[in-house]
Formats: C-alpha cells, sequence, structure tokens
C-alpha cells in the first residue's frame, strides 16, 4: 500500500517530480560518464601492447614516443637510421626487434610499415598474439594487411587493391595511385589501435616513395609500380622500433646505452612507466572532473529535497486524509523516503539507458579518431556500488521533508482527535 500510495502522489505532481527526475539523470550520466570513460580510457590504453621491453625512437618525449608508435597518436619529431635500428637490434640482449614506419594512410586509418617479425612477436591484452581471420602476413612489396575495423568498415575483402595516401589527413590530394596495394590478410579484431591500421612491408613504404624526395614527388621522375621492384627497397630510416629482451635483467642496461647512444640522439622507453607517466598527468584532471560530477548531482538531489520540502505546505490536506483513515506519523515519514529513493532511482535508470545509448552511438568515432575502445556493457561492482551510493544519498537529502511531514502528521493527528 505504501509503495501504491508513493506513486499516486508523484503522479499528481508529474509536472514537477519529472523535472526533478531528469535533473538527476543529467548529473547522474555526467557521473557515471566520466566514471566509466576513465575506467574503459585505462584499460584500452593498457590492453594495446604486452610483452614489449623497450620503445625505441628519435629524442622525445617519453609520452609522446609512446602515444606515436603504440597508439598511432601525433607524430614523431624524427626518424630513426635504419643504421642505427640495425646496430642495436644486433645487440646481444635482444632477442627481436620491430621496425616501424609511419606517415602515410588510407581514407583516414593509418598505414604502418613493418616487418614480419611484427605478427611473430606483437602481443596485446594478456600476451595475445595477432591472429588471422583470412589470408596471411604480406609477402610481396605491394601485399598490404588490415587491421578488423579498417576491412569492416571500408568493406574491403581478400585480393581487392587500394591506394594508400601520402600524409595523414582523412581526405588527400597526393596519393600513391600508381602504386596500388593488393589485402593479402585481415586480422581479427584486438580493441586495439591494431583494428585501425593498414600494415604493409618496409620494402613497401621504401616502394611508394621511391620518386619522392624530402617529402615531395619529383616531376619527370615518376616511377610505375615494376619500375619500383628493380631499385634498392632498403629503407634509409623508420620512425621507431620495438625491442624484446633475452632478459629482463638487460632493460635498464640497455635502456641507458640507447639513450647514450653516440651516433644519433634516440629515447628508449619503458611501455609500462610511460603509461603510468600519462596517467600521473591525467590524475588531476580526472580528480577535478569527478569532483564537478559530484557537485552537480549534490545539487541535483538538493533541488530534490527543496521540491519535496516546498511541497508540504500543499499536502497539509493530504496528510491530515491520511491520518483521518488510520495511516501513523511513521508511514508518512516512509512515504516522503519513498518518495525520493523512487525519483532517485528513475532518475538513475534514466542516467544509465541515456549513456548506453551515447556510448554505441559514439563507439566507432572514438575508435576511428583516438583509438579508445568504450564498453558500451555499464555493468561493474564500480557502478552498482555508485548507484547505491546515490540512492543512499537521495534518502539522506529527504529525511529533512520527511521529518517536516511526520512532525504535521503529528500536528494533524492532534487536531483530529481535539
Amino acid at each position: 500500500m505504501l509503495f501504491k500510495v508513493a506513486v499516486k502522489s508523484l503522479l499528481n505532481r508529474r509536472v514537477t517530480v519529472c523535472l526533478t527526475m531528469l535533473s538527476i539523470a543529467i548529473s547522474v550520466f555526467v557521473l557515471l560518464g566520466v566514471e566509466h570513460v576513465r575506467q574503459e580510457a585505462r584499460e584500452s590504453f593498457g590492453r594495446t601492447v604486452s610483452g614489449v621491453d623497450l620503445i625505441v625512437g628519435a629524442r622525445t618525449s617519453p609520452l609522446n614516443l609512446l602515444l606515436y608508435s603504440v597508439f598511432h597518436i601525433g607524430n614523431a619529431t624524427n626518424n630513426i637510421s635504419w643504421q642505427s635500428y640495425q646496430t642495436l637490434s644486433e645487440n646481444k640482449a635482444v632477442a627481436w626487434s620491430v621496425p616501424i614506419s609511419l606517415g602515410d594512410s588510407h581514407r583516414g586509418y593509418r598505414v604502418m610499415g613493418t616487418s614480419a617479425a611484427y605478427f611473430e612477436h606483437f602481443r596485446y591484452g594478456s600476451q595475445q598474439v595477432l591472429d588471422f581471420r583470412a589470408g596471411q602476413p604480406f609477402e610481396q612489396v605491394f601485399d598490404v594487411v588490415l587491421g578488423a575495423e579498417v576491412a569492416r568498415s571500408l568493406n574491403y575483402k581478400m585480393g581487392q587493391q587500394l591506394v594508400l595516401a601520402h600524409g595523414l589527413g582523412k581526405i588527400s590530394f597526393t596519393k600513391h595511385d600508381d602504386k596500388p596495394f593488393r589485402v593479402a590478410g585481415v586480422l581479427r579484431p584486438t580493441g586495439t589501435p591494431v583494428d585501425q591500421t593498414l600494415h604493409i612491408s618496409l620494402a613497401g613504404i621504401e616502394a611508394i616513395h621511391v620518386d619522392w624526395q624530402n617529402g615531395v614527388q619529383q616531376p619527370g621522375m615518376k616511377v610505375s609500380a615494376q619500375q619500383a621492384l628493380q631499385h634498392d627497397l632498403t629503407p634509409k630510416n623508420i620512425t621507431a622500433f620495438m625491442l624484446g629482451l633475452k632478459s629482463k635483467m638487460a632493460t635498464f642496461k640497455l635502456q641507458r646505452q640507447i639513450n647514450d647512444f653516440r651516433y644519433e640522439p634516440l629515447i628508449a622507453i619503458l611501455p609500462g612507466v610511460a603509461l603510468a607517466e600519462l596517467w600521473q598527468m591525467m590524475g588531476s584532471m580526472e580528480k577535478i572532473l569527478l569532483l564537478v560530477s559530484g557537485l552537480v548531482l549534490l545539487a541535483s538531489l538538493i533541488g530534490m529535497a527543496t521540491m519535496l520540502l516546498a511541497s508540504m505546505r500543499e499536502r497539509n490536506r493530504e496528510i491530515a486524509v491520511l491520518r483521518a483513515v488510520g495511516a501513523s506519523p511513521t508511514f508518512v515519514f516512509l512515504l516522503i523516503e519513498l518518495e525520493a529513493l523512487l525519483i532517485a532511482l528513475v532518475g538513475v535508470a534514466l542516467a544509465v539507458l541515456a549513456l548506453w545509448l551515447v556510448i554505441l552511438v559514439a563507439q566507432q568515432y572514438l575508435s576511428e579518431q583516438y583509438g579508445l575502445f568504450i564498453s558500451a556493457n555499464l555493468y561493474s561492482s564500480d557502478t552498482v556500488v555508485l548507484a547505491a551510493v546515490i540512492l543512499l544519498a537521495a534518502f539522506m537529502m529527504a529525511l529533512l521533508p520527511a521529518i517536516n511531514a511526520y512532525r504535521r502528521s503529528v500536528q494533524a493527528g492532534i487536531n483530529s482527535n481535539s
């Protein structure tokens, strides 16, 4: 009976109640959204690469090197000479090395030049290997292996030809259309930037730039695909490279050697340490966002309490009728608290539904533009705890109007008895 009376009472004041629910829903949406995106971003970044002991690039900040080499965000400050790469990869402490060459794109997706060792040694998540949904690693100079998202969104099939573009713009007027590539393989989804990447050989990178100098195609020097194969396609430089070591004990020693490399300025980073630096930088911003979201929710709950308190004057007759039919002051107290909990509960439900829909719509955009994979699964222990805290806060905020109603109920009982 208490629940039925509470629902009818809320429906009787549907306009103000709906506005209060909307206010709570918006604030909970912001709070849950910030927390969920924060956790998902950390997990997305954390599972991108594993099993790599060192990442080496031209001298820059560790964070910048991590972002452009692994997450394909931003650009390198400089390249590394092929000779330096060979020298360091032949170090006795190195078990394997994977070169990376960036700078081209295809319809907004990054192109990465690498070697066959990439498909053998690169790991993501919990030491998971790259698996092929179709085809195999590139064997020919003009073979390309597509990430799962590239193949899905552009609807490419095995054996289909595509043209790469110079630079990283989504729309490019400088294309390597005289040297098309053939789809030789498609990787299975990984939930990492690998899905948004086209992989070609280092020889393929060199082949499409045979008739280029200083980033500009030379007029009158155009070389066809067949002619390019006759050139020496050994790379002159690369963007970065990953190293796997024979012993973890040698990591810091080799890192110092690379940082002090005499032939050119290089930097070697540990991916985990660089990620920790990223989260440390983002920590203050995360706390500020959570604080602002919490204050917005608090304001909404205060607004709910104010609405319930303001309605008490209008509900004197309702309380008197309830007392006349035998309702106790405790019943009236619980009625106000139940109304507050119902308002908060519906607000939370609306917020969760809205956030789920927004994530579903924005998932593809976030993965394509920022390499972030935000799951639409909002159920977690943290979400349940947060919802419980919100309901508890709503209960506490409703204490003042509930106590007020309790006192009015006692007064109404006294008046009716007299």
